[in-house]
């Protein structure tokens, strides 16, 4: 039997911000295994999330990042389910940290859905011409578009992005994250961007 100290809970707890009998558990369930009791809490907690995504999101802030050089402005609101939890030092972390990533990567819209249709359609023409001019075979060319636009969308909408600070990471993925941690259903609701010569 592992002797589990309340340093070990203290430092488990800080990693993940989960509460102490949370994490006095996983470190029982993983035998002391700080690593496989961040990993188990972590998989817990992203269940939990997932289940939270459907639920209304009423409060939030609406943060503002100024870039340097005072040439470059986002603003994003980003909602939560309790005032309590739109003043934590964590959610206003994670709406700077949207907003400098909007400033970095200049996402066309929040969602594919927010691509406009003619948008989607002129890139499709583009990408079907190239696949075209590169010799493709036509029973394949409808997938290699299909594939181009999903890639479009990874790039283009903000919710399927690389984080900028952990590129392993998309911002839906980072967003869940902050719902594990939080313990409420966290949304970006929308952004705009602001930069002069634009």
């Amino acid at each position: 039997m592992v002797d589990i100290t309340a340093s070990m809970v203290q430092k488990l707890r800080s990693q993940t911000g989960c509460g102490i009998m949370d994490c006095k558990k996983a470190l029982i369930k993983t035998k002391g295994d700080e690593q496989k009791a961040f990993d188990y809490l972590r998989k817990k907690g992203l269940a939990k999330a997932e289940k939270r995504a459907g639920r209304t999101t009423y409060e939030g802030i609406v943060y503002s990042y100024i870039h340097p050089g005072d040439k470059l402005g986002v603003l994003v609101e980003i909602n939560c389910e309790s005032d309590f939890v739109a003043k934590t030092e964590d959610f206003k972390n994670f709406a700077k940290n949207i907003a400098m990533h909007v400033a970095a990567s200049n996402p066309s819209g929040l969602n594919p859905e927010d691509i406009p249709e003619e948008v989607i359609e002129k890139e499709k023409e583009i990408f079907r011409s190239q696949a075209i001019e590169q010799g493709k075979p036509e029973k394949i060319i409808n997938k290699i578009v299909e594939g181009q636009v999903k890639k479009f969308f990874s790039e283009s909408c903000l919710i399927n992005q690389a984080y900028i600070k952990d590129t392993q990471k998309t911002i839906a993925e980072i967003t869940t994250e902050i719902i594990a941690k939080l313990g409420e259903n966290i949304q970006i609701k929308r952004f705009v961007r602001f930069q002069i010569g634009e």
